[in-house]
């Protein structure tokens, strides 16, 4: 099953669990015998978004197999002092605000008891008499949950839907505890956005971090063999895996890194062009031998043909400050004109650099996590959570949607319908 199907199961089995009637608890669970009778009853009272509720819990005994089980309710997680409710917003608080835990921990207290920040909310309020103690500790340990059923999910993750023969890649480094560094690494589908399982690694200059996320992404659901083309920056350890691994896969190499690799040969040769100028003047040869210079490498870039390209790419070898940058331009020229190949047009030409904008707003450099097994699942429940949420329909300033009210999912042909990321999670 992927991850809709597996979401959809869950979402019925708390339907039916809701639904069950006396009746239906009278048969025994374990073997199935309906000869049974009520075995006493035990309260609980745990926390609702609502505050502290008791509830009673009916027991029962099988007189076939002499078992005794209990009801269960779909509101409550068995052996948790909150309800389902309450682990659902937690998860979903540190998701989607993205906050830490600990301010997720006190803005679910204040709700629940009444106290702390609520009394802020509402200063007229009297202070409640019960108090909530949910800890930063509590929601960390329910996000790992998460995602250690997010880890288990890998395996057929994304099976049965559609994606394209693109994807772009790219890693974020982390810091964890004692100061250690990781990299998460990510394949993003290039037209539907759809983000495959993550990998923690420790780095990324060789080969063998790139080939186990890539063999992730193939077990999530990905066609290795149908790929065409692979959008990224620079890595040389993924240039040795694509080399070695896929052969036939073309790399794009992405303008925007390659734009804040020749930035700073680019003032050098600006400076170089005001030597001996002090003041406004300096300033203004500066900027005239970076606009010159600028002009020439985005004519490269963004040709249209590749002999319109490399007709720039000798004006700017001709130009007195353009040597270096002519010499570096000519290396990456071919992986810079990638997509205007027939058989590759249509890949993106920038990598999915965009997409850590939401993960930095909840990993805080990866301390919260501090091991590699807990940002690794962490990084599994984001990326879930990102298929399953819908992009906001009004653009920002800066920044513009390209499918604007649609998740990854539904971009992709595979709408979740009511089925939430908290569903596939399980929680």
């Amino acid at each position: 099953m992927n991850i809709i199907e597996r979401g959809l199961a869950f979402l019925q089995w708390l339907v039916s669990l809701s639904e069950r009637s006396a009746w239906d608890w009278k048969r025994c669970p374990k073997c199935g015998s309906s000869v049974t009778c009520k075995w006493g009853r035990y309260a609980r009272q745990p926390w609702f978004l609502a505050g502290r509720q008791q509830v009673w819990v009916q027991r029962h005994r099988c007189k076939t197999c002499g078992k005794t089980y209990s009801e269960q309710s779909a509101l409550l997680i068995r052996g948790s002092w909150y309800a389902r409710e309450v682990h659902r917003s937690a998860i979903d608080h540190w998701q989607h605000a993205g906050t830490s835990l600990r301010r997720t921990a006190e803005l679910l207290r204040s709700w629940l008891g009444h106290q702390e920040r609520w009394l802020l909310w509402r200063p007229l309020d009297a202070e409640c008499g019960e108090r909530c103690y949910l800890a930063a500790s509590t929601v960390q340990r329910w996000l790992d949950g998460a995602g250690k059923t997010a880890q288990a999910s890998v395996d057929g993750q994304l099976v049965g839907i559609a994606h394209s023969q693109a994807v772009g890649t790219d890693g974020l480094w982390a810091k964890l505890k004692g100061q250690a560094q990781r990299v998460v690494l990510l394949v993003v589908d290039s037209v539907s956005g759809l983000v495959y399982p993550p990998l923690v690694a420790q780095g990324e200059e060789s080969a063998g971090p790139w080939q186990r996320l890539f063999a992730r992404a193939q077990q999530a659901g990905l066609d290795l063999e149908g790929l065409r083309g692979v959008t990224s920056d620079g890595a040389q350890g993924l240039i040795a895996y694509l080399r070695r691994g896929l052969a036939w896969v073309q790399h794009q190499r992405c303008v925007w890194h390659l734009w804040r690799n020749l930035s700073g040969e680019l003032s050098r040769a600006a400076s170089k062009a005001a030597a001996g100028l002090t003041g406004e003047a300096a300033e203004q040869t500066r900027k005239q031998a970076r606009d010159e210079l600028g002009g020439l490498i985005h004519k490269i870039m963004d040709a249209q043909s590749y002999n319109a390209a490399e007709a720039a790419l000798a004006t700017l070898l001709g130009h007195p400050l353009g040597a270096t940058l002519g010499q570096l331009l000519n290396e990456q020229l071919d992986r810079v004109l990638v997509h205007l190949l027939d058989y590759y047009r249509g890949l993106p030409r920038v990598t999915p650099e965009w997409y850590w904008r939401d993960f930095r707003l909840r990993l805080s450099h990866g301390r919260n996590h501090r091991s590699d097994q807990r940002l690794e699942r962490a990084a599994l429940v984001w990326a879930i959570y990102h298929n399953f949420e819908p992009a906001q329909w009004r653009s920002e300033r800066q920044r513009h949607y390209r499918h604007p009210g649609q998740s990854a999912l539904e971009v992709a042909g595979a709408p979740p319908g009511k089925v939430s990321y908290l569903d596939a999670l399980g929680v």
